[in-house]
């Protein structure tokens, strides 16, 4: 089964190949990192607007560079929650309208249970990989799931205010690092003293699995001005201290949540995921851990077309309605 991938949620417009038999064909990614960066973050009338100009293109130059036509589609996915309603609406209308001219099936996908399914698009998605613990840590969510099979999630933890990915952005701003902030701060860590400044683990003292990173938000701002005017090794120390902080409050959490499960096996997906500190304290921490490669951490379409065709495949279908959510619990999915 060949499905094509839409992920419009925000601000990157990215097209996908998935085959159900052969795995991820090819895929296609626009970033407006570029349009939105003068403003310090997404604006989402101009990304919805965005959206409209590059997908049918980018479509084009996908199935051309895969050598395929869209005669050749048996299904399509596409994001339709949560997410900015605009953007969402572009990549939804978009694919249920092409999936209705081609009398071929279409579904609306999750868009943080394609981030949860991304690292097994290329570790497979057997039965042996189940159950497992996944830690979703992106922009907008940062959750800790027990996955007992696919649509079948128990959040076991998520943050009470800011997400980590949110907090990140944040900072960035309070040390004029640009955006997107997370890459900015963790490349701004390198050239940091890790001894400098300790920071707090919010809530890492206290037993449960929820976390908090509005406090060190705070708390870097606090530092920031007790510091200022800041100097480059300024910055580069806040940086240090302010991601040691946060990888150490996802650890700790992380490896709590395998306690307590009694599981072993741990997914860590989302944009954060792919950050290189977080990755080898995980990895240094947990007994077995699945990453998607860090292309597919951020937003893309590879992801949409795998969550998707699963589902599909399974006799999933949406009706002709198209129906985005801006907000969308994960408990509210259905299990295959």
């Amino acid at each position: 089964m060949l499905v094509l991938g839409i992920e419009t949620s925000c601000d990157e417009t990215g097209l996908a190949l998935y085959d159900t038999g052969a795995g991820l064909v090819a895929e296609s990614l626009y970033s407006q990192v570029e349009l939105h960066a003068r403003y310090g973050g997404v604006v989402p009338e101009l990304a919805s607007r965005d959206h409209i100009q590059k997908i049918a293109p980018l479509m084009a130059e996908l199935l051309e560079r895969a050598g395929r036509t869209v005669d050749d589609l048996d299904g399509v996915a596409f994001t339709s929650g949560p997410g900015l309603i605009g953007a969402l609406m572009v990549g939804a209308t978009f694919g249920r309208s092409l999936a209705y001219g081609l009398d071929i099936p279409a579904i609306g996908v999750h868009h943080m249970e394609a981030h949860l399914l991304a690292p097994l698009i290329d570790a497979g998605t057997s039965e042996t990989a189940l159950p497992f613990v996944a830690l979703l840590v992106s922009g907008g969510h940062t959750q800790l799931f027990r996955v007992d099979a696919i649509g079948d999630y128990t959040l076991l933890g998520e943050s009470l205010d800011d997400a980590a990915g949110e907090a990140f952005d944040k900072v960035a701003k309070m040390l004029q690092l640009g955006y997107p902030g997370g890459p900015a701060v963790a490349a701004k860590a390198e050239n940091g003293d890790p001894e400098r400044f300790q920071f707090p683990r919010p809530m890492t003292d206290r037993p449960g699995l929820d976390m908090s990173f509005s406090g060190l938000k705070t708390f870097t701002a606090n530092t920031v001005r007790d510091h200022s005017p800041l100097d480059d090794q300024d910055v580069a120390d806040i940086a240090r201290a302010f991601e040691d902080a946060v990888v150490d409050t996802l650890a700790i959490k992380c490896r709590r949540a395998l306690q307590e499960t009694g599981l072993e096996r741990f997914v860590a997906a989302g944009g954060v995921a792919a950050n290189r500190r977080l990755r080898k304290r995980l990895a240094d921490d947990l007994p077995h851990i699945v990453y998607a490669p860090p292309a597919l951490c951020t937003d893309n379409g590879a992801m949409i077309a795998h969550a998707g065709a699963l589902r599909l495949e399974a006799g999933q279908r949406d009706a002709l309605e198209i129906a985005t959510r801006a907000r969308w619990p994960m408990a509210e999915l259905l299990p295959l």
